[in-house]
């Protein structure tokens, strides 16, 4: 580009902006002179601005997980650490307080069409029936360089454990427990499977909990299924109601056939008491017969007729016996008891 025309006529030297705009980023990024000391303190700058790279603060919720060129070296607690300055020497700081959940039977199938995540979901009981099981897995970082190092990608490393526990304990579980009264059973026992495996992995997770939310039957089959637990109820009422009348009739049948029984025993008891007292008591008059035959048997005698006349409200005595011509006849008034009176006849009418 050629400039303007001089005074005394001469074409002005062209503009050279290229030259100008060197020289102005020249001046710009040029670094002032130092001198001895000068150099020294900004070399000391740079090396305390390097040293500060070695401080390092662990939050209350997290731990340290220092690196040395990659590799793990150490863990440190919460609280203000030193390592060796970077590049040499760098920290990881995972938060190994956070509870993190995880569904089972919901996310994993999430990229399926109803037909194949339901097929995702059914898991074989221990009766040989099918049920879909969804679940959340409650989880923690326990050793957070573990956790990091030791398996590739440890979410879904946790999930897949997760859905082979629970699948392995719903195995061995009957429907109708699982679908009823073993559920929590069946979640804390997936949740000690599932540690165990984790542990065998060496994933650094810890289990806090499991819960079990739904387990039904597949819904092409739940009608039927529905059908067949209320043929069940049904044989469980009729079973119970039969329990019941045999424990109301066995029981009193029990009872009829003990009272019979201590009847007869003390009925028993009685008649061999009874005989053993007669023979007692014969054994005496045996003697006595023994040592004075008239006077036993006089005295027998009279005892019998004794025990006879007791008995008897009128008495015949023969006049004409030696024994008996004195006796006086007893005529007991105190006994007869005094006819009622006749009732009058009622008087006669009054003739008109």
């Amino acid at each position: 580009m050629s400039g303007e025309a001089r005074e005394d006529g001469l074409p002005a030297a062209p503009l050279d902006l290229s030259g100008a705009l060197r020289a102005s980023v020249g001046d710009l990024f040029r670094l002032p002179r130092l001198d001895r000391r000068g150099i020294v303190a900004l070399t000391g700058l740079v090396l305390l601005a390097w040293l500060t790279t070695s401080l390092y603060r662990v939050q209350p919720d997290e731990k340290g997980v220092v690196l040395r060129f990659g590799q793990w070296v150490a863990t440190t607690e919460p609280g203000l650490h030193v390592h060796l300055p970077y590049p040499i020497e760098t920290v990881l700081l995972p938060k190994v307080t956070q509870i993190n959940q995880m569904q089972l039977g919901v996310g994993s199938t999430a990229a399926l069409n109803d037909a194949q995540s339901g097929r995702a979901r059914q898991m074989l009981t221990g009766d040989e029936n099918i049920v879909e099981a969804d679940g959340a897995v409650f989880w923690k970082i326990r050793d957070p360089g573990q956790f990091l190092f030791k398996v590739d990608n440890p979410e879904l490393a946790v999930r897949i454990a997760a859905e082979g526990a629970l699948r392995d304990v719903i195995s061995r579980t009957p429907i109708q427990a699982a679908m009823s009264n073993k559920r929590q059973q069946i979640a804390d026992e997936t949740q000690a499977l599932l540690q165990r495996l984790l542990d065998d992995d060496q994933a650094g997770v810890e289990i806090t909990q499991v819960q079990l939310q739904r387990v039904e039957p597949p819904l092409a089959v739940i009608d039927a299924f529905n059908d067949v637990q209320r043929a069940r109820a049904d044989q469980e009422r009729a079973r119970n109601e039969a329990e019941a009348y045999a424990n109301d009739i066995l029981p009193r049948a029990r009872g009829d056939a003990e009272r019979i029984r201590q009847e007869a025993e003390a009925y028993k008891v009685q008649v061999v008491n009874l005989a053993q007292g007669d023979a007692d008591a014969f054994v005496p008059l045996l003697r006595s017969y023994e040592a004075a035959r008239d006077v036993t048997a006089r005295r027998l005698y009279m005892d019998s007729v004794d025990e006879l006349l007791k008995k008897s409200s009128k008495v015949i005595v023969d006049a004409s016996g030696r024994s008996v011509s004195s006796i006086v006849p007893y005529l007991p008034m105190s006994e007869i008891t005094p006819s009622a009176p006749a009732l009058a006849p009622p008087p006669p009418a009054a003739a008109k």
